[in-house]
């Protein structure tokens, strides 16, 4: 272990501001991850080895029981860029740890439209395809491209398109394989011809109260 290895792994760790309910509990071993690097030296160390391992975003979708007796890794991957752009599309990649709403924010500011209906959802990045968030009738498969993640079962950094990610109504490949898989950066494709989701009844009347017949990128 390195000399600067103890300053990730950190021992008996409180969780209330780690989870959106508050409810109390620790953890026996806890890591915020900011790449691939760091949690590859952090699985290595000697200390937590055997131990049963929580991937943590943003605590929205947690519900403690308990004090968890093995290591809690916190997802803090960073980064938003655009990585490519064809006649069709803009193809957006953020890190897993991004906070959801500031990143559908930032695409808008960007003039990448597409994920507005999904902005408010609490969460971070990498969790979203976790339960394919969804709401006023737009799901997140619906501009998903692909991700990577970290296979903490076989130590291999994979990719996943949307195929292999099986997704479904708040669910995916990864809710079905729970505490295997960090998510440490996804990427989103967002349509050059934006088409505005309205025909969900609030989004309807909402738009009507404010006298907008047609929404544009700009409003």
């Amino acid at each position: 272990m390195s000399s600067s290895q103890p300053d990730l792994l950190q021992r008996d760790v409180a969780l209330d501001a780690f989870n959106t309910l508050r409810l109390p509990a620790r953890a026996a071993w806890f890591a915020a991850v900011h790449d691939v690097d760091q949690l590859r030296a952090i699985l290595e160390d000697p200390r937590i080895q055997g131990l049963p391992r929580l991937v943590l975003g943003g605590g929205s979708n947690l519900v403690l029981a308990g004090d968890f007796d093995g290591l809690v890794l916190q997802v803090a991957f960073k980064g938003r860029s655009r990585v490519q752009e064809d006649a069709d599309a803009w193809y957006i990649r953020a890190g897993g740890g991004e906070n959801w709403h500031d990143f559908v924010r930032w695409t808008l500011e960007m003039g990448w439209a597409g994920l507005e209906n999904l902005s408010l959802i609490p969460g971070t990045v990498g969790a979203a395809p976790v339960q394919n968030i969804g709401a006023y009738g737009l799901e997140l498969a619906e501009h998903f491209y692909s991700l990577r993640a970290y296979d903490l079962e076989t130590g291999k950094t994979v990719g996943f398109d949307k195929a292999d990610c099986h997704f479904a109504y708040r669910d995916s490949f990864f809710k079905r394989h729970p505490g295997r898989y960090l998510i440490g950066a996804v990427t989103f494709r967002l349509p050059k011809a934006w088409r505005p989701v309205t025909a969900y009844a609030d989004v309807a009347k909402a738009l009507a109260a404010e006298g907008i017949a047609q929404p544009t990128p700009l409003q």
